[in-house]
């Protein structure tokens, strides 16, 4: 299967984003630390959705779409907005469908998303990640660097707290 990932771009077509809101429930349902918690209604992740991507003319996002076009997974690119940040941006919700994880479409979604940068001369990115998560390993395998731990940082679907992990690159 070969997968191709592209930014999207305006008008988002209603599929696609139909395919967005299913993905982030997916993530969601599978225990994903992407800043909701189980159960995600429909209505919640199109309220994310929606308000992500009225703000495409600040941030972007990247999808990895099969052959057949469908979305399989998407990461997004937020250019820090200060001026005294030009060279920064923010690497946030890195998704891959639950049924679609180990082939790779995650390390593919994260090169992109670092190539993205290069072209709008961002060279400095930051993330963070639930401490102990596969990411967080699929993260250092890509160079990034531990900035530090924040403990208790967020809020487990079981009601326990979870430290996250911040990293940066320079590219």
């Amino acid at each position: 299967m070969a997968i191709e990932i592209a930014p999207l771009r305006v008008p988002v077509a209603a599929a696609d984003r139909h395919a967005l809101i299913e993905l982030l429930m997916d993530v969601v349902a599978g225990g994903g630390a992407v800043s909701f918690l189980p159960p995600l209604t429909e209505a919640e992740a199109a309220a994310f959705w929606d308000s992500a991507l009225a703000d495409l003319a600040h941030r972007m996002i990247l999808v990895a779409r099969d052959d057949a076009g469908l979305i399989l997974g998407s990461v997004q690119l937020i250019p820090a907005p200060m001026p005294n940040q030009p060279h920064r941006a923010d690497v946030a919700k890195l998704l891959v469908h639950r049924q679609m994880r180990r082939r790779g479409i995650a390390r593919a979604l994260m090169q992109a998303v670092e190539a993205a940068a290069q072209t709008i001369d961002r060279n400095l990115l930051t993330l963070d990640t639930r401490r102990g998560d596969a990411a967080e390993s699929l993260y250092r395998s890509l160079g990034y660097a531990e900035a530090g731990i924040i403990p208790r940082y967020a809020k487990n679907a079981d009601g326990s707290f979870h430290d996250t992990v911040i990293f940066y690159k320079e590219i």
